[in-house]
Formats: structure tokens, sequence, C-alpha cells
């Protein structure tokens, strides 16, 4: 795995650049997502190396990730919470998944090792709408037999930027319990009843780090990557189950695909046994009629690479590769001129 856990604190920039030295290169620009992140700045090491591709990826969050593609100021916006049809023909973009991965809690317990709590997404949304302020509730105890629980305050922690794991988040905790759903819904950013705030996936972790009894959702690579302490989530199933590869596999071979311009996923709470309930798909939006095309062409390119070379690399940092039936028509797609 390569080492996300020294991206906290160093800036939003995955710059690709040590490679490029070729006058023949093409340098194409990317901004949005952070829980894609990881990927796209390790495809663009590697792309970099073979086909002649640099990319310049700034991670700024999903709803400014939209917003850039819209107004072309880079050449492909990449988002977790997909643009509607309308949206995108207003616009003017085509969207398409990459990769699926998973979102994570994370906590800071004195006493809890990683894998030892136990939520569902019930008790996660009474946390964060400010239900249960108190880690020894009798709530959280009753799915915790035996475990001691301390005697500390909630402290939540969410993301203070319009984010695409918000959005993901939140639409999780919308289907899991109904007054969330009622009250404070899904989105990008929401107004929440409690919590810190922090921006983006390293400031959610710093945030955890510092703050003894504090809970915050990640995406799984930097969870992993920086050695933060996970929960175990209950799934449709009734299962306590860990993050780890064969549960994010056992809910991508049961997601439900979109036949239609949005290219959507549905893999919240999959029906798969074994599964992990908070799983995402992360997409890429490109300009239609791209300012330059040239660029234009290399995005197309580089992510026909990516679909082609890059599942080993999406594996070691703990993404899910596309089934190859949907990539062989995303690839189709984006060999149209």
């Amino acid at each position: 795995m390569r080492a996300i856990g020294g991206w906290i604190g160093t800036g939003l920039a995955v710059l690709v650049a040590g490679y490029a030295s070729t006058a023949d290169a093409t340098a194409i620009t990317g901004a949005g997502s952070s829980f894609g992140a990881p990927i796209y700045g390790a495809w663009g090491e590697d792309a970099a190396r073979d086909v002649d591709i640099t990319l310049n990826y700034q991670t700024i969050g999903s709803g400014a990730g939209q917003n850039q593609a819209r107004a072309r100021t880079v050449d492909f916006g990449a988002s977790d919470a997909p643009m509607s049809a309308a949206a995108l023909k207003d616009a003017r973009l085509a969207q398409f998944p990459t990769v699926m991965g998973a979102i994570v809690p994370v906590i800071n317990l004195p006493g809890i090792a990683d894998n030892q709590l136990r939520l569902t997404g019930a008790l996660v949304a009474q946390i964060y709408d400010g239900e249960i302020t108190s880690w020894n509730d009798a709530r959280i105890a009753a799915v915790n037999p035996g475990l001691a629980l301390p005697d500390i305050p909630v402290a939540p922690v969410r993301r203070a930027d319009g984010s695409g794991t918000t959005f993901v988040f939140t639409t999780y905790l919308s289907q899991s319990w109904p007054q969330w759903k009622a009250q404070e819904g899904a989105g990008t950013s929401i107004q929440w009843p409690v919590g810190e705030g922090a921006r983006g996936n390293d400031g959610i972790a710093a945030a955890v780090r510092n703050t003894e009894g504090s809970i915050g959702y990640l995406e799984y690579a930097y969870a992993a990557g920086n050695h933060m302490v996970m929960v175990r989530m209950r799934n449709s199933h009734g299962e306590d189950v860990a993050a780890d590869n064969d549960s994010f596999e056992a809910a991508a071979h049961s997601a439900k695909w979109e036949d239609d311009a949005t290219r959507r996923v549905d893999i919240l709470d999959a029906a798969g046994e074994g599964a992990w309930p908070i799983m995402s798909a992360t997409y890429v939006l490109i300009p239609t009629d791209p300012t330059d095309r040239a660029r234009g062409r290399a995005v197309r390119d580089f992510f026909i690479w990516a679909f082609e070379r890059g599942d080993d690399t999406a594996r070691k940092l703990q993404y899910v590769p596309l089934p190859q039936e949907v990539k062989a028509g995303i690839e189709s797609f984006l060999k149209q001129e």
C-alpha cells in the first residue's frame, strides 16, 4: 500500500510531475473527490511512465469538483455524488464511475482496539443526530455485550466542506434511521445537528486522532493507511462485519447498475452475505465539448489506460475495480471522438 498516512497536513494537491520531462507529454488537470484522490494519484504516476500523460489532481471535495467541471477550469471533475441526467445535459458533461470503495467509521476510544466496537446504521445516525451523547449509552452496550465501554462523551466529527463522502454517508444514515431521513436528509453538505467540522479525509483523520471520544467517517484507504481504529458495522443480513477486502467484494457483487446517462451504481447496504454496508462508486465528469480537444482526448486515453491496466493498483489501495462488463461499456464510450 502506498504511504497515504504522510498526506495528512501536507496540502491538497496530488501532483504527478517527475515523469513529465518528455516534450510530447500531455498535461491534464482534475479536481474534486478526496475519496478518489489516492487512486487518481497512483494512476497518474503509472500513466506518466506508460503513456506520456501527466496528471495534476487537486483534492477539493466533490461539490467543488462538480463546479470546476461545469466551469471548464479543469479537464475533468471527480465526485462521489453522481449528477442527475438533467444536470449532466445542462452542463454538457458526461459521467462514469471509476472504482468502488468503502466508507468506514473510525473512533478514538480509550481501551477499544480495532474492530472491537460494533455499531449499526441506526446507532451511528443517533450519534450524529445528538440523541446518543455518551459511549456507555445502553443502546450501544446492547450490541456490544461484554465490551467495557468508557463513560465519556461522544464527540462526532463530520466534514465541513462539500463532500461526496458525506453524500454517501448521509444517504446511508437516511436509509438506516427514519428520523435522520425526515430531519437531516442526505447531501454533499447538510445542516449537521452536532459535531466538529473538518475539511477533507485528512482533516477528519487528524481531528479523530486528536480528540478522545471522537467518531468520524473516512474513505477506507485513508483509514487503513493512517492506522485508524475502525468499527464493525451490522449489515442487512444482521452480520457484524469488519471493513476488509472480503466484505467489500461481497458488496460489489450485488451492486445494481443504472443503464442510463448517469451510469450510477447502487451499492449501499447491499444484499450480499458478508457485505460491508457503506460502499459507493466514485465518478468522473468530463466535458462533451472540451475547450482543448487534445487535453480532452488525453483525459479519455488516461481513463482507458486506467481501466485496462489499473486494477492491481486499485486493489493495493483497497478499492474494488469495476466489473469487466461495466468497464467495457465505459471504454467504448471513451473511445468515441
